[in-house]
């Protein structure tokens, strides 16, 4: 495996030691080595949590992982052992980055905390996620993507009008942390051209959560009230047509959205043109964007009908040639099977070393000077002596002393 350091790519020479598992850290080093860093990720013999969790019998690395860890380098680190401690402060010298999302004060009792790395390396950039913001009282909370979700406000505004919340399903609570913490990390690094030094970075899931979600506390501070679920409406309300409508030929994914904007009339102009329905132009219940969220099921029947005729696609492509906003609900082998999209490299075919050839999502974000290319993740501890002599300049035999206590379990 060739390091992402010589590739030429935007972050190209940077170090990243990788103390992440499952997600929300995970995802956010994923990103650093498609922006060109090397990303060496730390795990003990056993591995990362994340690799055998969701595998099917235990013994290959699960999809799960794989899709989290593309473009980085293995090294196995028994941080019990004082050889494995003594390596991995080496390379904590020798890095730009350690991101870690341990459970609270897990880094800390393995003796690897700010305090400590930063009077070793202090260019370090040093990044945490966590559930829950180090000072406050919910501090000591272990967290997961639906629990994130939960609390930072998500689910509330969920589901049907009177029905229980539901878990919205992007990642925004795991992903949606670690991309926060790419945004810090990005930050620090030009902090420090100017200073010299590094910092410590601190997302928390939660507010992670909260920062997505804030355009909706426009209602909170509208209404006074809370927010209330709304199904498909928009979260501020007033708009109508804001529903998903049922095309041919009836599938469980065969829906598009339609939305009008609530600003004006002329998406919903637009529209009746359409559906050769200028006759309604002038109708009272439906002239303005707040008479048309009064008569909402009159609207809804109306779009409903047209869009029964023709397939979501068709439904789409007619409506965005016509000015108005609508979208095909997309499954993921729709997605991941689209030409465009796969073209464009947001899928891209993979040579897993157990898994065979499979394909994956990539970088959503395109630069025109710096591009690198998706490569499998790695088996555990594939590259524990090529990263040992990049980094440390180790020799074989000295390799081979470190390898003796940290080394793949059986």
């Amino acid at each position: 495996m060739v390091p992402p350091s010589s590739t030429g790519a935007a972050l190209s020479g940077l170090r990243v030691v990788d103390l992440t598992q499952y997600e929300a850290g995970t995802s956010c080093t994923q990103a650093l080595a498609w922006l060109g860093a090397d990303v060496v990720k730390i795990e003990p013999p056993t591995g990362e949590s994340g690799r055998f969790a969701s595998s099917n019998d235990g013994k290959v690395d699960s999809y799960y992982f794989i899709l989290m860890n593309a473009n980085k380098r293995s090294v196995v680190c028994d941080m019990k052992s004082e050889s494995g401690k003594a390596t991995l402060m080496r390379m904590v010298e020798k890095a730009d980055i350690l991101i870690e999302n341990m459970s609270p004060g897990g880094i800390e009792r393995l003796g690897f905390g700010y305090d400590v790395v930063s009077k070793v390396n202090p260019r370090l950039i040093y990044a945490q996620i966590k559930g829950f913001a180090p000072d406050g009282p919910y501090a000591n909370y272990l967290s997961f993507d639906m629990i994130a979700q939960a609390t930072g406000g998500a689910f509330a505004i969920t589901g049907e009008a009177g029905g229980p919340p539901m878990r919205p399903g992007p990642h925004v609570g795991d992903t949606g942390a670690g991309l926060h913490c790419l945004v810090g990390i990005l930050a620090a690094l030009n902090q420090r051209h100017a200073t010299g030094r590094g910092q410590r970075i601190e997302v928390s899931m939660q507010d992670a959560v909260i920062n997505f979600n804030r355009i909706v506390f426009a209602g909170q501070l509208m209404t006074g009230e809370p927010v209330a679920r709304s199904g498909n409406q928009s979260s501020l309300g007033a708009a109508a047509p804001s529903e998903l409508y049922l095309c041919r030929p009836g599938g469980p994914n065969d829906y598009v959205m339609v939305y009008t904007t609530r600003a004006g009339n002329w998406h919903w102009q637009r529209l009746l043109k359409v559906m050769a329905r200028e006759d309604l132009k002038d109708d009272p219940r439906f002239s303005t964007p707040g008479a048309r969220a009064k008569n909402a099921k009159e609207v809804d029947a109306l779009v409903g009908a047209w869009c029964a005729t023709r397939t979501k696609v068709e439904a789409m492509e007619t409506l965005q040639a016509a000015g108005v906003p609508a979208g095909a609900v997309l499954d993921t082998r729709e997605l991941m099977e689209d030409p465009h999209l796969r073209a464009r490299g947001m899928f891209a075919d993979i040579e897993h070393a157990t898994r065979g050839k499979m394909s994956m999502p990539g970088w959503p974000v395109k630069m025109t000077d710096s591009n690198v290319p998706v490569t499998a993740a790695p088996l555990l501890g594939a590259q524990t002596a090529e990263v040992l002599a990049d980094w440390l300049g180790m020799d074989e035999a000295q390799v081979a002393e470190y390898t003796k206590v940290n080394r793949p379990a059986a």
